[in-house]
């Protein structure tokens, strides 16, 4: 494919409405507090935890920490990963990608897979709404409200998502 024709391909498309961009942002960042304090958690930190909950939580070998900070980073990429709905490399996959790089990226590549990912984060995320009425025995009650505030953003995710992948699919219908 000629740098001319690929050209022809992104100009062609719709550009994203300017509430999809922000949403996108939005969703992007939700996963930030709750990462930030897992890695400060991986770094010894007891932020909420009694000195046993940490304990417990992170446990006695270096697996703890390490898959805390690889969660928050996967949880991070994730996220980041809605910010294709609304920009080129959702449409065109980047040059530097093996064997696709500069073709278009077919809608329904990115459509099915933000849709489960709405259903995941939906049961996955929602359940933080009742967070402040389970008992969580190795946290101290103030460590028991902060994870509350740090988690509750990742109850927007879903319809954030949702929202912007909705977007995604009305700018390309054929």
């Amino acid at each position: 494919m000629h740098a001319t024709e690929s050209t022809n391909i992104t100009s062609d498309l719709i550009a994203p409405a300017r509430w999809a961009r922000w949403a996108a942002h939005v969703a992007a960042l939700v996963a930030l507090p709750s990462g930030l304090w897992r890695i400060g958690l991986a770094l010894g930190f007891p932020l909420g935890y009694t000195d046993q909950g940490l304990r417990e939580l992170v446990g006695s070998t270096m697996w703890g920490p390490v898959y805390l900070i690889a969660l928050s980073m996967l949880t991070e990429v994730a996220a980041m990963l809605t910010l294709g709905l609304v920009q080129r490399w959702g449409e065109v996959a980047p040059r530097w990608f093996p064997f696709v790089g500069g073709k278009p990226i077919p809608p329904r590549v990115v459509i099915v897979p933000a849709w489960l990912g709405v259903a995941v984060l939906t049961v996955l995320w929602t359940p933080f709404l009742f967070w402040w009425t389970l008992p969580h025995d190795g946290m101290t009650d103030l460590g028991h409200a902060l994870v509350g505030f740090l988690y509750l953003p990742l109850v927007a995710w879903a319809p954030l998502l949702a929202a912007v992948t909705m977007s995604y699919q009305r700018r390309h219908r054929r």
